[in-house]
């Protein structure tokens, strides 16, 4: 690991960051129907969430010289709202297994401080991981063991 594997690592996430907005943006919206009104509005709150997020990854990307990534991961979407759900749940799955990885590597480069930053961005990921499974009504996914 070095920095330049590490920025483009961070870019990946921001990607991923991003990613997260819209879909969140989207569905937030287009749920419809008492059963999903309570999980509508959590996920207008993700999104503003995931908004930090991308500030702060960002931020780490420029830090370590590099220039943020512009250019979201592709966002899923359907007609029905178990499906959004779904695809957001293994989005975040997804985010957190990355996330675990990166604190790992910034840690190997002695980034202590981006390290510490991505912990509490994965307490977020993690919150949301629970509000998407218990809005399913299934148990928390475990997301993985980061390499």
């Amino acid at each position: 690991m070095n920095r330049e594997k590490l920025i483009d690592a961070l870019n990946e996430d921001l990607s991923r960051e991003y990613q997260a907005i819209i879909s969140y943006v989207n569905y937030s919206q287009v749920l419809k129907g008492a059963a999903y009104m309570n999980i509508a509005d959590e996920l207008a709150v993700h999104a503003t969430e995931e908004l930090s997020h991308a500030l702060q990854v960002a931020n780490h990307i420029d830090y370590l010289g590099g220039m943020p990534s512009v250019t979201p991961k592709s966002v899923k979407t359907s007609e029905k709202a178990d499906e959004m759900l779904r695809f957001d749940l293994e989005n975040e799955k997804e985010t957190i297994r990355q996330y675990r990885r990166r604190i790992k590597q910034s840690d190997e480069l002695n980034e202590f401080a981006i390290t510490e930053s991505l912990r509490n961005i994965l307490v977020q990921e993690q919150d949301h991981l629970i509000a998407l499974a218990t809005a399913l009504g299934i148990d928390p996914p475990n997301p993985g063991i980061a390499d």
